[in-house]
């Protein structure tokens, strides 16, 4: 099967250290892996709102959210590209993450059966010099992909504050060349037994 990578931008501005980590990583994805890249900036979602329990939800049938409900179901591979905000994903992040509920209950579109088995991924900037402040972010992406039965392939880290600092972090660029070519394994909750191991 062919690998299809969409690439999810959640920053608040254009062309930041998070994009400039993204972009990188991508570039060394092989010609023949399709790449698509949404800034959720301009395809903004409302606030999410559980109908479960009253009308139901229904398929997006145009619009932000339909958009980017096709795009997520079309991608083996998706790549969350957030900057920390509060030691977690941005808003925008947050909010398309909150719209996966309304789509795991979303009749006909069987969204957790598609997603299964599919490929979720991080990609961070940070101003802090150590990673563990950014725990919150990974148990966000880790979680939801152990949620959904998806692989986990983790978070690449880089460090930058103002636009183009992240260029002068060596160590994060030489990350990003073999950020995707691993093969991540199924996400495991951290108390799963044997989770330590994996």
């Amino acid at each position: 099967m062919s690998r299809t990578f969409l690439f999810l931008l959640g920053s608040g501005r254009p062309g930041g250290n998070t994009e400039i980590l993204a972009r990188r990583a991508a570039e060394q994805l092989p010609a023949d892996v399709e790449q698509r890249w949404i800034r959720l900036a301009e395809h903004p979602l409302p606030d999410f709102e559980d109908l479960r329990h009253r009308t139901g939800h229904v398929p997006p049938a145009s619009g932000d959210e339909a958009l980017l409900l096709d795009a997520t179901l079309a991608a083996t591979d998706v790549v969350i590209a957030s900057p920390l905000y509060w030691y977690s994903v941005s808003a925008p992040v947050k909010r398309y993450l909150d719209h996966w509920s309304g789509w795991l209950e979303t009749p006909g579109i069987d969204f957790t059966a598609r997603m299964a088995g599919r490929t979720l991924w991080g990609v961070t900037a940070l101003a802090h010099e150590e990673e563990v402040v950014a725990e919150p972010l990974v148990g966000t992406l880790n979680h939801s992909a152990a949620y959904l039965r998806m692989h986990f392939g983790g978070v690449l880290f880089g460090n930058g504050s103002k636009p183009g600092d992240v260029l002068n972090d060596s160590a994060a660029l030489a990350r990003a060349k073999t950020f995707f070519t691993q093969e991540p394994p199924l996400a495991r909750y951290p108390f799963e037994v044997g989770a330590e191991a994996a």
